[in-house]
Parts: structure tokens; C-alpha cells; sequence
């Protein structure tokens, strides 16, 4: 296992299993601290900064909360519309400028391998919270965590990925973490969002080595429901498309119900990302199989983690 003090976080393929498993272990003794339960006053003095160039409510939020439940500071950018980018100010000239801010920099932008560009220009630790349609590797902490809490172990276990596969940057590092840890995966979504064949290729790999199960695509979920042990869905993201009218060829195409539910197993756990539109039926929520609010606070145990190892905090 590597060092994670002043580590750059721009994707989930930055950490071997080992860092993984160290991460969600530190994640597990966070969550009292989280929960408002204990105080664990790790990061007095310390400040991030948040640079986030596109909508966010969850990575935000909870970072702030994991960075607060620390006792260190948060700084960020406000309306983007105050700041000098809207001036041509550079990425990379912000983040010279906020790393004399601040100790650990989030970056969230809608151009894939933005957080990369951030991280060549800052020797401050750089969080990717999501960028494009890359890769989102806190987010595919958080869900790793989630699910070793719900079944143990995930190796053995068969993941059901449903949605818009193609955009959802949440899947994609998802994807790869699962099939290293030695899930099966199955991958269900219209022709047109099929996951991109690096993706499937990858976790291909993984099992021809011994490490992944299986990996199956296709576009029937009801076909592949009853197999599930989780049962991730993902929106399709209108934001995503560049042709208004390729996305309504493919909006509302999935909608997992209380029906639907009633095929898989008892233990089948449903999980989203959020925000959810229609995919998942609102009754879904009073089920035994949805835990999505629960993997949404599992984000702020994780973040706390993952700031405190990164700043030193802990080793």
C-alpha cells in the first residue's frame, strides 16, 4: 500500500486494492464522527477549497459537511457567475491562485480531464469531484463502502448497472473498482448508451485474469433482474447529450417499481447516485431493497476519510 499524504484523487484507477480497503476501513471508524455522535477534530486549521464549474448538491454538500465534522474550513466559489472566470480567467490560473488559499482543492467541471489539467498545476493535494463524462472516484468510494457494508464482501456478488451507461461517469469508474474486487457485472441500457467499450473491455481483462467475474450487456432488464444482488440504476442525463432529440428517444426507458422488485431477490439492495427523476418509483423508497439515502450520507464518512489521509491526519 502507496502513501496517501498529498496524493492527487483524479480517478479511481489512482489507488490499488490495498488504498481501497485502507480508505473504506478509516470510512467505517468516521461514521459515529458523521452522524454528529462524536467529535473528531482531525483537520483544526486546515481549509478546502471547492472549485466546482457545474451544478452539484451531494459532492458538494458533503464534503463541506466531511471537511466541517473535521473541524477544518471550506472555501468556495459562490455563484460561478461572481468569479473571474467569467473575466477568461484560466483553470489553471485558479487553481495557482486558490492553492495559497487552501490545503486540499476539489475540482468539479463539466470537461473530462479537467481534474487531471488542476492536479499538473497545483502541488496541493486535488480531489476530482466529477468531471465530464470521466470519472468520479469518490463517488465510487462512497459505493464500494456501501455495498461492503450491505454484503460483506464483493467478491462473488453480481452487480446489475442499469441506465444511461454511456455518460455516467458514476458507472464508469464504478465498473472498474467492482470487477478488480471481483464482482460480475452486468451491463443494461439502450444500444445508444451501452457502456464504452474501453469500460467493458477493461473489466474483460480483469476476469481473463482471475480477478472479475463475468461481464454480460444487454437492454432487458426484466431479463436480468432476478440474477441481481445490486441493483444500481443511473439517470439518463438530458444535460449530457449534445442532441436534444437523441435524448428524448431515450428518456424514461428504464423505471424500476415495486413490480419490477418483486422478481429479484429479497436481498437485492437498490442503489442510485441521485438525483433520481423517474427511474426509480417513489413507493420503491418504503422497500427493503432501497438504501440510495443511505449511500448518499455514506459520502460524507468516506470524504472525511479521505481528507484525513490526504492531509496527514491519519496514516
Amino acid at each position: 500500500m502507496g502513501e496517501l499524504l498529498g496524493r492527487d484523487i483524479v480517478s479511481i484507477h489512482d489507488l490499488d486494492l490495498d488504498e481501497i480497503a485502507h480508505i473504506l476501513d478509516v470510512a467505517a471508524t468516521m461514521v459515529p464522527a458523521a452522524r454528529g455522535q462524536e467529535q473528531r477534530p482531525l483537520l483544526h486549521g486546515r481549509i478546502l477549497a471547492e472549485l466546482f464549474f457545474e451544478p452539484s448538491t451531494r459532492t458538494r454538500l458533503s464534503f463541506e459537511s466531511a471537511m466541517k465534522r473535521l473541524a477544518g474550513q471550506v472555501i468556495n466559489f459562490g455563484e460561478l457567475s461572481t468569479t473571474s472566470v467569467v473575466k477568461g480567467e484560466t483553470l489553471a490560473d485558479t487553481v495557482r491562485m486558490v492553492e495559497s488559499y487552501s490545503d486540499v482543492i476539489v475540482v468539479r467541471h463539466p470537461q473530462e480531464g479537467a481534474a487531471r489539467l488542476a492536479a499538473d498545476f497545483t502541488t496541493k493535494p486535488v480531489i476530482n469531484g466529477g468531471d465530464g463524462a470521466g470519472q468520479h472516484p469518490t463517488q465510487t468510494l462512497l459505493d464500494l463502502f456501501t455495498i461492503t457494508q450491505r454484503k460483506g464482501a464483493i467478491g462473488g456478488i453480481n452487480v446489475t448497472i442499469v441506465g444511461d451507461l454511456k455518460y455516467g461517469r458514476t458507472v464508469h469508474s464504478l465498473a472498474v473498482a467492482l470487477s478488480r474486487m471481483g464482482a460480475s457485472l452486468t451491463f443494461v441500457s439502450p444500444a445508444s448508451l451501452a457502456m464504452p467499450t474501453e469500460i467493458v473491455e477493461a473489466c474483460r481483462n480483469e476476469y481473463r485474469k482471475g480477478n472479475g467475474g463475468s461481464v454480460r450487456m444487454g437492454s432487458d432488464l426484466e431479463s436480468f433482474i432476478s440474477a441481481a444482488d445490486v441493483l444500481y440504476v443511473t439517470r439518463i442525463q438530458k444535460e449530457r447529450f449534445p442532441d436534444p432529440e437523441e435524448y428524448r428517444k431515450v428518456a424514461n426507458t428504464y423505471r424500476v417499481d415495486v413490480e419490477l422488485l418483486g422478481r429479484a431477490k429479497g436481498s437485492c439492495i437498490v442503489m442510485h447516485p441521485l438525483p433520481r427523476v423517474d427511474e426509480i418509483d417513489p413507493a420503491v423508497d418504503e422497500t427493503e431493497h432501497a438504501i440510495y439515502f443511505d449511500q448518499a450520507f455514506n459520502g460524507v464518512p468516506v470524504r472525511m476519510a479521505l481528507l484525513a489521509l490526504l492531509l496527514g491526519a491519519i496514516p
